[in-house]
């Protein structure tokens, strides 16, 4: 059996960097679980769970064409930090407004909650391209399975502990206490992500290129190369149809009638079956990084959708998001050390921006897709249907892409 590795954990900026994400993370799937159980409560409709996946999309998407840009000539430190900065702002804004600090009518309120889902969804566009750049200036090549493995790590612990905890504290104690979690929460990033030292990125010699050129430059980059291609559309549209996140507390309230306790419970399941999967791959780093492979886990994962869609049980519900958790992690950890294999330092941040928007597409705008489809098909079809989406994904992926079928990488065999 491969030896046990805490090695990575022994470098102080990776250590800032891995707190920094896990509060972010935490504040942020607090806010999505207060966010979408008070959206709820309040139209009891469906569909406006879809359109709050919309409003954060739209100026993600938007502002990730730029965001890559400014991480490759700046410091991502520093674009981090304002980042964190202003979702800070952006949940005391809505701590006053929505968590009832100020007495607001509850129309204006669900019209508040959309200004501030939209204000996150522009600022988070940054987040994802700078923790990518930061990783590749703090870890060796040869580490990033590892590096890859505790930050999944980190981010699943957040997804469990964030989701129950909010939706614990709102059904306990109302809207404004749990408003001040995800304050708090991204508060501790802002604090963390100040110790990291500022990093500045390889940039190659000559002429500063202009914004739009260099933003066509990354997406140049990424068509001409399949396997990467093939990674982020696999992602993207696995997600996009096979995602249930958004509908949870529909399917909390009227399928499992479980209320806002269940739904944090429902909320971070695919974390509790993820986080011993990543735990047990960072301390026994992968060593092959084959395409083949994340083929498969993300067939697992639809399958677990189909599942989780059937299911009328709560606790038969919430084994099958654990296992779909299970199967997204490891995805992720193949995922991400890939794009980091294949990506050139002069432009990570591009590169990651273009897959943010991938990713933002499949979460957010498959959120309104779920929205839409269970308002005309139905909660649980909705659901399998998207499953079986996923799984016809995977399916045009492995016939279409054979250089990812084929693609294999030995970690013990580089340098750096």
């Amino acid at each position: 059996m491969a030896k046990i590795s805490y090695d990575i954990l022994k470098i102080r900026d990776f250590r800032f960097l891995l707190l920094t994400r896990i509060f972010s993370i935490f504040g942020l799937q607090a806010q999505a679980i207060i966010v979408g159980w008070q959206i709820y409560s309040i139209t009891k409709d469906p569909l406006m769970l879809g359109l709050v996946g919309l409003a954060e999309a739209l100026p993600a998407i938007t502002g990730a064409l730029f965001a890559g840009h400014l991480v490759d000539n700046n410091k991502p430190k520093i674009i981090y930090a304002l980042s964190l900065m202003v979702l800070f702002s952006n949940c005391l804004f809505l701590l006053m407004t929505a968590g009832g600090v100020l007495d607001i009518d509850q129309n204006m309120i669900v019209t508040l909650i959309f200004a501030g889902v939209i204000m996150s969804g522009f600022a988070r566009c940054f987040i994802m391209p700078c923790s990518f750049t930061l990783t590749a200036l703090i870890i060796r090549k040869r580490d990033m399975p590892q590096a890859a493995a505790w930050q999944i790590s980190g981010f699943k612990m957040a997804l469990i502990i964030g989701p129950a905890f909010a939706g614990i504290i709102y059904g306990s104690f109302g809207e404004k206490i749990a408003w001040m979690i995800p304050v708090i929460s991204l508060g501790l990033a802002l604090i963390s992500i100040y110790f990291l030292k500022s990093y500045e990125n390889k940039k190659p010699e000559g002429k500063k290129i202009k914004t739009w050129k260099s933003i066509k430059e990354g997406w140049a980059f990424i068509f001409k190369n399949q396997t990467l291609l093939s990674i982020m559309t696999i992602d993207m549209f696995a997600v996009l149809f096979g995602g249930a996140v958004a509908m949870l507390p529909a399917f909390a309230d009227q399928i499992l009638n479980v209320g806002s306790e269940g739904l944090g419970i429902l909320r971070a399941a695919p974390a509790v079956g993820a986080i011993l999967t990543t735990i047990i791959m960072a301390l026994y780093p992968m060593k092959i990084i084959k395409g083949s492979t994340l083929l498969w886990v993300v067939t697992g994962f639809g399958i677990c959708m189909i599942g989780f869609g059937l299911s009328t049980y709560f606790w038969v519900s919430i084994l099958f998001l654990m296992l779909s958790g299970a199967f997204d992690s490891i995805s992720m950890i193949i995922r991400g050390t890939l794009m980091q294999f294949l990506t050139p330092d002069n432009m990570r941040g591009r590169v990651s921006s273009v897959n943010s928007m991938f990713i933002i597409s499949s979460n957010e705008i498959g959120a309104f897709e779920s929205g839409v489809a269970a308002r005309f098909l139905g909660l649980a079809p909705s659901v399998v249907f998207g499953g079986f989406g996923t799984l016809i994904v995977v399916g045009m992926a492995a016939i279409l892409a054979p250089k990812l079928r084929k693609l294999r990488y030995d970690t013990d065999d580089m340098q750096n």
